[in-house]
């Protein structure tokens, strides 16, 4: 087991949580369903765990696969990892059997905690180590990647994203990004396969904060827990913001939101009526929105006072460098849609790198798929992907825009826009919106409200209603598959006709 290198003084994740116990060890450092350890108990525990890790084989460099729910048990998992120069690779213990294989290809795998899979080392979900195991400290040990997060989700491609740092992370210049606060306390509302979520709690370990998990969102128990133990940083999806928001409306003198001074949302596009209530709710100094992707290639951020100056914009670029490209990869004006092209800073690395798949590269520029526009004064729109962008009649719809004229409505709480075969137009839309059941919402007046937000070719030619949540708190939608299944049933439905 090689040690921590010496040229480089910053001390790997497990080390520097070691040295936070050792400082205020009765200092709270994880709370779940009610459950706080502190930080004395998380290292002893952990220190013990990672022995058990290593006689079962983990050694660093190894990929240990964590399919656990948020929780303490995740949190000492991947700490056990870190502290023997493993990395962790988070995948969700509900995810489909097959995209679970294609998952395991991707890279070599010592250990599965939380699951038990044939063929692999496993420890199941409850799995404690041997009482006889030390718990004493570890020698230092680096992981050459501290991460490797599952991504594809609007595509279902499986892949993965792998960090090209290694563990020994200085938190302050992130930390100083996100306006992470020293000791403050964060309320983590993602699943941990989520990257914003795992990269804001280690952040927050790092620079001693207070992280408070919920196994599963409920929007409820989110608003009480804010209250409850004083949070002052949220990271979040705007999926998340709009189920919180008529719990909130409902009864605001029941959650005190007053320790709130930073909330961020980003991976999906926000609808601008959420993010203006939310403006409302916490003041525009509170409000922040960060565009990137999960590669981290170059990263803007905008909070709420310039979003009010700049309604829509994802603001402009804090990291790296960001282009708007037309076909030919020439810069397009001001207010001319083209394709979003990144790249870091100059001499530097960029922070994450595929497994499973590449990004496409232009005169060393990556894009993403992503269309936008940049206003006169630099800030930076986004319309949708290329990919989900569909023609109607030969003029172009992004499925955003509808999903927001949809999500302006106080009865919706998501919908999902596809654009399907359509014999007169080429293509048209169909939504699937999911409704609170108590509103009476109904496809006409859903409509009628439409027809008053969007132009006539924008309106989707069908709207379905879903009981069921259509994107999962990371804010994700597999939309190739939704697709796919509704043309079959359009198609089904053709045949079956008189």
């Amino acid at each position: 087991m090689a040690n921590q290198q010496s040229g480089d003084p910053t001390p790997p994740i497990g080390t520097r949580l070691s040295l936070l116990a050792r400082q205020d060890p009765d200092a709270p450092v994880i709370t779940a369903e009610g459950v706080t350890i502190t930080r004395d108990e998380l290292d002893r525990s952990t220190n013990r765990l990672a022995r058990a890790y290593a006689e079962l084989g983990v050694r660093q460099g190894d990929y240990v696969t964590i399919m656990l729910p948020n929780g303490i048990e995740w949190v000492r998992a991947a700490v056990a990892a870190w502290k023997l120069g493993a990395t962790i690779a988070p995948l969700s213990a509900r995810m489909p059997e097959q995209e679970f294989a294609a998952m395991l290809e991707l890279a070599p795998r010592a250990l599965i905690a939380g699951r038990v899979v044939p063929g692999f080392t496993c420890v199941p979900a409850g799995f404690l180590p041997a009482t006889s195991l030390s718990d004493e400290p570890l020698p230092p040990v680096v992981s050459p990647v501290w991460k490797a997060m599952p991504s594809g989700g609007s595509t279902g491609r499986p892949k993965m994203i792998a960090v090209t740092a290694d563990s020994r992370i200085d938190p302050t210049g992130p930390a100083a990004l996100f306006g992470l606060t020293v000791g403050g306390t964060q309320l983590v509302t993602g699943p941990l396969t989520h990257n914003t979520s795992v990269t804001t709690l280690v952040h927050g370990m790092l620079i001693g904060q207070h992280i408070v998990l919920t196994a599963r969102f409920d929007a409820e128990q989110a608003l009480r827990l804010i209250a409850e133990h004083h949070v002052e940083f949220i990271a979040t999806v705007p999926a998340v913001l709009q189920r919180l928001l008529p719990v909130y409306r409902a009864n605001p003198d029941a959650y005190d939101l007053s320790s709130l001074r930073r909330l961020w949302h980003l991976g999906s596009a926000c609808p601008p009526e959420l993010k203006q209530s939310w403006i409302e709710i916490l003041g525009p100094d509170a409000v922040w929105e960060m565009y990137g992707g999960t590669e981290s290639t170059a990263v803007t951020a905008i909070g709420g006072g310039e979003w009010l100056e700049h309604r829509g914009s994802v603001g402009r670029a804090v990291v790296g460098s960001i282009r708007v490209v037309d076909e030919i990869g020439e810069d397009c004006p001001p207010g001319v849609v083209g394709e979003i092209a990144m790249r870091p800073p100059a001499g530097v690395e960029a922070t994450y790198r595929y497994i499973g798949s590449e990004t496409v590269k232009r005169d060393g520029w990556d894009t993403l798929g992503d269309l936008g526009w940049f206003d006169e004064d630099g800030y930076l729109y986004i319309s949708d992907r290329r990919v989900d962008m569909y023609n109607v009649g030969g003029r172009k719809v992004y499925p955003s825009e509808v999903e927001s004229a949809i999500a302006a409505h106080p009865a919706v709480l998501s919908s999902v826009v596809v654009g399907v075969p359509d014999d007169e137009l080429g293509q048209a839309g169909y939504a699937l919106v999911e409704a609170d059941a108590a509103a009476g919402l109904d496809e006409h007046a859903l409509f009628g409200f439409l027809r008053e937000r969007l132009a006539e070719y924008k309106l989707p030619r069908r709207i379905e209603f879903r009981a069921e949540p259509l994107r999962d708190v990371s804010g994700k939608v597999r939309r190739s598959a939704i697709r796919d299944e509704i043309v079959e049933r359009l198609r089904a439905e053709a045949s079956a006709a008189p």
